[in-house]
C-alpha cells in the first residue's frame, strides 16, 4: 500500500510516500481502507516532535512512521474478538494511539471507531472525532460571555457554533486572515491577536477556551469575570505546567478557575457532535482537501495557522 512515512522529527521535508506492507489487524482491531483523514494540530506537533509531550512513546524517533489519527473509511478486515463491525461497514474515529491515517489502509482498535452516519460524507465524518470532543467538552457550561483563542481552525469553528447554540456572546481570536471566517460561523466579535492582546482589552469572560495556549495563567486570569473559567488545550509545556500548578491555586484565590482541559476521547464523546451535524444544527467547514501526495502541504497549511476550519486528506 502507499503511505506517507517519516523516520525522524523535523519539518515536512522528512516526509515521503513509500510502498509499504498493509498492516494486519490484531485481536480487537479493525483494518480500515481509508477514504479520508482530517489533519489536526496534533499531527503537526508529532511531525516536529514539539512540544515535548508529542514525543510520548518515541523520545528520540517517532513511535509511529505514519501520521493521521482522524480516519474515515470502510472495514477491510477484522481481527479476532471484533463483534461490532464487519467487512464493508463504513466507519470513522480518532485513532490517536496507532495513527496511520495518511495511508491507503490503517489499523485501529474497535473501541475507537463508530459507524459513519449516512448523512455525512467520509470527508465530513473525518473532521469530527478529535476536534468534536475538544469543542464539546471545552464549551460545556459556557456561560453568557465566551472567548475562544485559536477560533479560526477546525476545533475553533465547532466551538464557536456550540457556544452560540448555548446562548453565549462569543468572541473569536485568531490571525487577521481568519476574522471574516470566524464571523461567518457565528462569532459576535473577533480579535486579531497580532494587533490586540485579548488579556488586555478589558473584556471579562465567563469562559476562555484557549486552543493555542501561549500566555501565562496570570495574564489569562485578567480576562476572566468573577467565577469565570479558563481552559487550555495543548501548548508549550511550561505554559501547561503553569496553568496546572500555579494557575489552579492562584485562580481559586481570585475567584476564578484555571486549568488544562483533559479531553475524554472516543465514539461516545464525538457522536453527539456528529448528530448535530447530520441534523444541520452545526456545520462542518472544510477549508481544503489534499491528496496523499500532498500531505506535506496539508500539514504546513494547518501547522502554520492558515486553515479556515478543517483540512482533509482524501485517499484513493
Amino acid at each position: 500500500m502507499r503511505a506517507v512515512v517519516y523516520d525522524r522529527y523535523g519539518s515536512t521535508d522528512v516526509l515521503r510516500v513509500e510502498d509499504v506492507p498493509a498492516p494486519t489487524p490484531d485481536s480487537g482491531q479493525v483494518l480500515v481502507r481509508v477514504v479520508a483523514t482530517s489533519v489536526n494540530l496534533s499531527d503537526w506537533e508529532t511531525l516536529r516532535g514539539a512540544p515535548l509531550y508529542s514525543r510520548i512513546g518515541g523520545l528520540r524517533r517517532p513511535a509511529r512512521r505514519t501520521l493521521g489519527s482522524d480516519i474515515a473509511g470502510r472495514v477491510e478486515a477484522v481481527g479476532p474478538g471484533v463483534s461490532r463491525f464487519g467487512v464493508g461497514d463504513e466507519v470513522y474515529g480518532d485513532n490517536l494511539a496507532l495513527k496511520g491515517g495518511f495511508a491507503e489502509f490503517a489499523v485501529a482498535p474497535e473501541s475507537a471507531l463508530a459507524r459513519k452516519p449516512e448523512g455525512l460524507t467520509f470527508a465530513e465524518a473525518s473532521t469530527i472525532p478529535q476536534a468534536g470532543p475538544i469543542a464539546l467538552q471545552g464549551t460545556a457550561g459556557a456561560g453568557r460571555r465566551v472567548l475562544i483563542n485559536g477560533a479560526g481552525g477546525g476545533t475553533g469553528s465547532f466551538a464557536i457554533q456550540l457556544a452560540k447554540r448555548a446562548g453565549a456572546h462569543v468572541t473569536g481570536v485568531d490571525n487577521a486572515a481568519k476574522l471574516d471566517f470566524m464571523r461567518s460561523v457565528g462569532a459576535d466579535e473577533v480579535i486579531d491577536y497580532r494587533r490586540r492582546d485579548f488579556t488586555r482589552t478589558g473584556g471579562r469572560y465567563d469562559l476562555v477556551l484557549d486552543l493555542v495556549a501561549s500566555r501565562s495563567p496570570f495574564a489569562c486570569g485578567r480576562a476572566l469575570a468573577r467565577g469565570g473559567r479558563y481552559r487550555c488545550v495543548g501548548g508549550p509545556v511550561p505554559v501547561l505546567l503553569g496553568v496546572a500548578m500555579i494557575g489552579a491555586i492562584g485562580g481559586r484565590l481570585a475567584g476564578r478557575r484555571l486549568g488544562v482541559l483533559v479531553v475524554r476521547p472516543g465514539p461516545a464523546r464525538f457522536g453527539p457532535l456528529a448528530d448535530l451535524c447530520v441534523a444541520g444544527d452545526v456545520a462542518v467547514h472544510i477549508d481544503r482537501t489534499f491528496t496523499l501526495d500532498e500531505v506535506p502541504e496539508a500539514l504546513r497549511h494547518v501547522g502554520e495557522g492558515s486553515a479556515l476550519g478543517k483540512v482533509v486528506v482524501t485517499v484513493g
